[in-house]
């Protein structure tokens, strides 16, 4: 029997501290649960397209395998951030009532450090071939957007993928793309076993797992003005897309094998 992912609701409590990477302003922020969480915007930079980005990589990771933080909807009351000082946060604040994204909040770890920290070759194989698939163009070295947590490596942050969604034109055609941006991955050097890593993930994915996390999306997201499509459109876009992606894996495989032929 397939069981369906879940996500849980919490309602946010304090904003406790703005993280100023990058130009989203996500944020350090308690919720009613007792825990922090990493609290991603909607209000920001690309809006809902970036919170849909980071709860389809996220939970494609954790549906592999991968370490991923919890991700969790997020409620922001009307009410909430009216006593900020900070009239910028204020504005973010205001513009992202409603439900948002939100990651565990990982206390204590660092930030991953490709010249302190060596990967298998088969863990680097499984993260660059998810970061090709979803089209992840942000796990560089200039930022990785991975940490060590409890001596373990953690991914974060996958608001820049499926940069096909921002146009949201000729989605077939991206999904049989070899994304190239893949030779600024941080970690292509070590992966050595993506045949291995595809055959595993391709054991994994199916269009019925795929379409139960793209289900996830909630249908507040998904009232775009670029377009007239509906939210279960717009689902059966993403569906679509990943679907067609992972059968056609071999096309983004060879992209990253050549270009890590041109780095070793």
């Amino acid at each position: 029997m397939l069981v369906k992912p879940k996500l849980r609701t919490v309602n946010v409590m304090q904003y406790i501290t703005p993280l100023r990477e990058g130009g989203s302003l996500p944020a350090i922020a308690a919720a009613d649960d007792d825990f922090n969480y990493v609290l991603k915007f909607k209000g920001a930079g690309h809006g809902t397209k970036a919170l849909i980005a980071e709860l389809l990589g996220g939970e494609i990771a954790r549906l592999l395998g991968l370490p991923v933080p919890e991700l969790v909807f997020a409620n922001l009351d009307e009410a909430f951030g009216r006593t900020e000082g900070d009239e910028e946060i204020q504005d973010l604040l205001q513009a992202s009532q409603g439900l948002n994204l939100a990651l565990h909040y990982l206390s204590g770890a660092i930030n991953f450090d490709p010249v302190v920290t060596t990967v298998d070759a088969l863990t680097a194989s499984k993260i660059v071939w998810l970061d090709a698939f979803i089209t992840n163009v942000d796990r560089t070295y200039r930022n990785t957007n991975m940490l060590i947590w409890h001596k373990e490596l953690w991914l974060i942050d996958h608001g820049a993928s499926f940069y096909f969604h921002h146009s949201f034109t000729n989605p077939e055609e991206h999904a049989k793309s070899p994304f190239a941006l893949i030779k600024d991955h941080v970690l292509l050097p070590q992966a050595s076993q993506l045949e291995q890593a595809d055959s595993e993930f391709k054991a994994i994915l199916d269009e019925a797992k795929i379409s139960n996390i793209v289900n996830l999306i909630p249908d507040e997201w998904l009232n775009w003005e670029e377009t007239q499509l509906f939210p279960t459109e717009i689902k059966k876009v993403y569906i679509s897309f990943l679907t067609t992606r992972l059968n056609n894996s071999e096309i983004f495989i060879k992209q990253a094998n050549d270009a890590r032929k041109a780095l070793i």
